[in-house]
């Protein structure tokens, strides 16, 4: 990484403040994609003063999109809609 101001590994991928807000959330346990890249990401994106809110989490593996399991981030699509209430994207 160049700096980690507004880009990632990819000196191709630049962020300004024009950069939609983002909302992350990432199992730790991924075997696919490296939690180092969400952080990396979500530094980028605060650097660039976007609207970033990021949530870990220990289970959940790859892809566990909006399928309801026993782990804790089986929660983050509520979590993301509070978010966005919250920075005003959709009513509250």
């Amino acid at each position: 990484m160049n700096d980690c101001g507004t880009r990632l590994k990819n000196p191709d991928i630049h962020f300004t403040k024009d950069t939609p807000p983002t909302f992350i959330v990432q199992a730790e346990n991924d075997p696919e994609d490296n939690i180092d890249n969400s952080l990396l990401y979500y530094i980028a994106l605060k650097n660039a003063s976007v609207p970033v809110e990021m949530h870990l989490y220990a289970q959940g593996g790859h892809a566990f999109g909006l399928r309801r399991t026993h782990f804790a981030i089986t929660r983050w699509p509520q979590l993301a809609q509070t978010w966005l209430k919250s920075i005003g994207i959709i009513s509250k």
